[in-house]
């Protein structure tokens, strides 16, 4: 029960992507404008990976807060980033792990009641999808995309809450890295007002619709531009430092990724020929992290936070031949089959190539509608 609280109680939830470190940036962001996020996430499933594994790689931090815990949290700042707790949601946390392990992370009803079932536990007014398609999301093909988008939509609205699902593309990674403690760290710069165009577009897309869904501004436009106004003069970054700080994690990593252990070694990707970047195998790349130590291939696998793939090319980069495509960060001795498995990942072309729309449609309630035409007003 929120009603503690007169903020607008918004959330955001993802169906999961490789480099899809959106929740990390986003979260503090829409604290930092007033909203309550009550956010409920999960870890690596499958090839994609986990916002509660990219924000344990902070050392010390926790993510199982108790039922009190996590309303003091929001109450004292707005915004807590948790797992499923024994009094919230608690047999989902069973059956994510067994999804993980089973082959069944593709199954709509599964998928549709694990991420409904926490949203609504949390008791949101509103709630924002981001339903991934394409090569590295769960569902691949946009048919099945929209399918999810529209029964996910219909459960919250069923449940009395306000929701919007945004269709996003994730046929190549999202941003530049792809990992835990590095993807987390791209979320940091993002905060800073730096990062990668694609990540930042979509945090502040993200964003403007949790504003508008919760009653803090108009249009979309209007909220749009509150969002960027946070990214760039600080104030989400300060909500990050002190989700860090309540959860018991080490703040300085916040602010000075150098005091961050690298791992042992690093191996150069680089092109085969020169053209131009037509698609990256983001599927491929999320299976990569997972054998470089990133990501769990049985249920009780220790995770290496440290290990990562960045991604130095994306699709429309021109390239030359031996310029670097990626770097693979493990502490695994041998990387050469992986190094040559990302190379393989990466489809070149000799003639230019079009950059894809990084979102695609919307869907609420009313239906579905293409993106450059939106600007929701409740």
């Amino acid at each position: 029960d929120l009603s503690f609280s007169s903020k607008p109680k918004v959330d955001k939830h993802s169906t999961g992507g490789v480099g899809d470190k959106i929740s990390l940036a986003l979260a503090p962001l829409a604290a930092s404008l007033g909203l309550m996020v009550p956010m409920m996430s999960g870890r690596g499933l499958g090839h994609t990976g986990g916002t509660l594994d990219k924000l344990e790689s902070i050392p010390g931090l926790k993510t199982n807060l108790s039922t009190t815990e996590f309303m003091q949290q929001l109450d004292r700042i707005g915004v807590a980033i948790v797992g499923p707790t024994l009094s919230i949601a608690p047999v989902d946390k069973k059956i994510y792990a067994l999804r993980d392990v089973t082959g069944t992370t593709q199954s709509l009803p599964l998928i549709v009641s694990s991420i409904m079932s926490k949203k609504i536990a949390e008791g949101p007014q509103a709630l924002v999808l981001d339903v991934k398609t394409g090569r590295g999301a769960f569902l691949q093909t946009e048919e099945d995309s929209y399918r999810l988008a529209e029964l996910m939509v219909a459960a919250g609205e069923g449940a009395g809450i306000k929701t919007v699902a945004m269709l996003t593309d994730m046929n190549q990674p999202l941003g530049h890295w792809v990992g835990n403690w590095v993807e987390l760290r791209e979320a940091i710069d993002i905060l800073r007002g730096q990062g990668p165009a694609d990540v930042i577009e979509l945090v502040v897309a993200e964003c403007a619709q949790m504003l508008v869904l919760g009653g803090m501004a108009a249009t979309f436009s209007e909220a749009k531009a509150l969002a960027e106004e946070n990214l760039s003069n600080g104030k989400g970054l300060q909500v990050l430092r002190d989700i860090v700080q309540s959860q018991g994690g080490d703040v300085r990593f916040v602010d000075d990724f150098s005091s961050y252990p690298p791992s042992k070694n690093q191996v150069k990707v680089v092109a085969p020929e020169s053209g131009w970047v037509q698609a990256v195998d983001s599927l491929e790349i999320g299976l990569t992290v997972i054998n470089l130590g990133g990501g769990r291939i049985k249920l009780e696998s220790q995770l290496d936070y440290k290990a990562g793939i960045n991604m130095l090319k994306k699709v429309g980069d021109k390239v030359e031949e031996g310029e670097l495509l990626a770097v693979l960060h493990s502490d695994l001795d041998d990387l050469s089959a992986m190094a040559e498995r990302i190379q393989r990942a990466y489809t070149l072309s000799s003639n230019p190539v079009q950059v894809p729309g990084l979102i695609k449609a919307i869907v609420d309630k009313d239906g579905v509608f293409p993106w450059k035409s939106w600007d929701y007003s409740g």
